[in-house]
């Protein structure tokens, strides 16, 4: 009788998904046997509710989007405000009070360097590839406007990255990325990556990211007068296993960047509104950089944009009588109004709930179950954490010199199993990690400590 028993909602809605869908970053042959599926009829705070009812604690705010949580009232209510008054005009030539008001307010909160120009306009994108490709864009163009021709050159770091598209891909690092894409990709300088993970016995953050910084100085010198920008993501390198630097690179690479004439750009997508304890992550280090390029949060996690602040000296350097050295970069929804109205709602959210403030209790509780996740396993290496990320760097036996066999699929085990006990983890590789939205609950943080735990043992018990 059970095989005749209909199908549940969710299965009904994978079969109908899988007709016709082409899903991101995900091998489909996977589906539905190895990776399940899971239709989602909606979204409660930190919670996703599948078509089963099943609830979900959405413990990496659905791709580092989500702040202040799913279906958040502020938010929706500004959109639908706006959505009455204007939903789209083009920007070219025209302008709208959100864009306007969106832009005032982010270069008030962008990150401050004494003794250096604020940064002072801001261009719009749809997404965080797209934004970073301005960003390259703009580098490049400001030196050709120059005349200074042989600025072609981009210094990025090993493990980062920073889109899919086809400049973005060109200055990441991650082989499963842009391998099969290299025939079509510039060429991009890279550096070694100040990632404490790679800290030699004896060594601190610190001095790593220093010996880092060394090398990225010595890169400098062998192409002289050849670099328009280095880009990297501050303290964190998200995709590249939620690796974590000292604050000490990024002082560093602001004087090596000066010292050599390059622009500096903080690809601050995933790391930027508060992800890391303060509002950008280069507050830490006490810099400003030339180029930022936010998008993910920069909407609560509702709508599609980007944003890319830029310094005066930067955006003067495409005044001119010839449209030939302006800026010609463009997107239909570029400054979107309904997107604009998300941004500036979850600003006003930052404010008034004092989120910041509310964050840095929220971060000390996940470290200390953090702390327990990683004693109750042995094949933990490492856990660390920057504000309200926090990593587990699974091994064999929690030895670093002993990484799991690919072939066990660790991460892939470690997902199902999270996911059967009500918890979305979405490993990279064999890190699991979280990155919860800001209104997570300390019973929704027990759930998430208790799933992860479980689920590391579920794991590698094949190990």
């Amino acid at each position: 009788m059970l095989a005749d028993a209909p199908p549940s909602a969710a299965a009904a809605w994978s079969a109908r998904d899988l007709a016709v869908l082409w899903h991101p970053c995900t091998q489909m042959r996977e589906h539905p046997e190895q990776l399940p599926l899971v239709p989602i009829a909606r979204g409660e705070d930190a919670w996703l509710v599948d078509r089963d009812g099943r609830r979900i604690l959405d413990g990496i705010s659905s791709w580092w989007t989500n702040l202040h949580g799913h279906a958040e009232p502020r938010i929706a209510a500004a959109i639908a405000r706006q959505a009455q008054t204007l939903e789209q005009v083009i920007l070219a030539g025209f302008s709208h009070a959100p864009a306007v008001e969106l832009a005032e307010r982010l270069l008030a909160l962008a990150p401050r360097q004494p003794g250096r120009a604020p940064l002072a306009k801001v261009f719009y994108a749809d997404n965080g590839s797209a934004g970073v490709e301005v960003a390259l864009k703009m580098a490049f163009h400001w030196f050709r406007n120059r005349g200074e021709e042989q600025r072609t050159r981009f210094i990025a770091l090993e493990n980062g990255y920073h889109g899919e598209t086809l400049g973005a891909l060109a200055v990441g690092d991650i082989p499963l990325y842009r391998r099969v894409y290299a025939p079509l990709l510039a060429e991009a300088l890279f550096a070694p990556s100040p990632d404490a993970w790679q800290a030699r016995p004896g060594e601190s953050d610190e001095q790593c990211a220093l010996r880092a910084a060394d090398a990225l100085a010595d890169l400098f010198d062998r192409h002289p007068g050849q670099v328009c920008a280095l880009i990297l993501e501050p303290r964190l390198q998200c995709a590249g296993g939620m690796r974590m630097h000292h604050p000490a690179y990024l002082r560093r690479a602001r004087e090596l960047c000066d010292a050599n004439g390059a622009f500096l750009i903080a690809d601050e997508i995933a790391t930027g509104f508060g992800r890391t304890g303060t509002m950008f992550a280069c507050e830490q280090a006490g810099i400003a950089p030339d180029l930022l390029c936010l998008s993910k949060g920069l909407t609560g996690g509702f709508l599609p944009l980007a944003a890319v602040l830029a310094s005066d000296v930067l955006y003067e350097g495409f005044l001119d009588d010839s449209r030939e050295r302006a800026f010609l970069h463009s997107h239909s929804y570029t400054g979107n109004p309904l997107a604009c109205a998300a941004a500036l709602a979850s600003l006003d959210i930052f404010e008034a709930d004092q989120v910041l403030e509310r964050n840095r209790g929220t971060s000390a509780r996940m470290a200390t179950l953090a702390t327990q996740v990683g004693a109750s396993s042995a094949h933990v290496a490492e856990v660390r954490q920057a504000g309200m990320v926090v990593a587990f760097e699974l091994c064999r036996d929690g030895r670093r010199e002993q990484p799991f066999d690919p072939a066990l699929r660790i991460g892939l085990r470690a997902y199902r199993a999270a996911l059967e006990r009500g918890v979305l983890l979405r490993p990279l590789g064999d890190v699991l990690y979280w990155m919860p939205p800001y209104c997570v609950d300390p019973a929704q943080l027990e759930l998430l400590a208790q799933a992860t735990a479980d689920a590391i043992k579920e794991a590698t018990a094949c190990a």
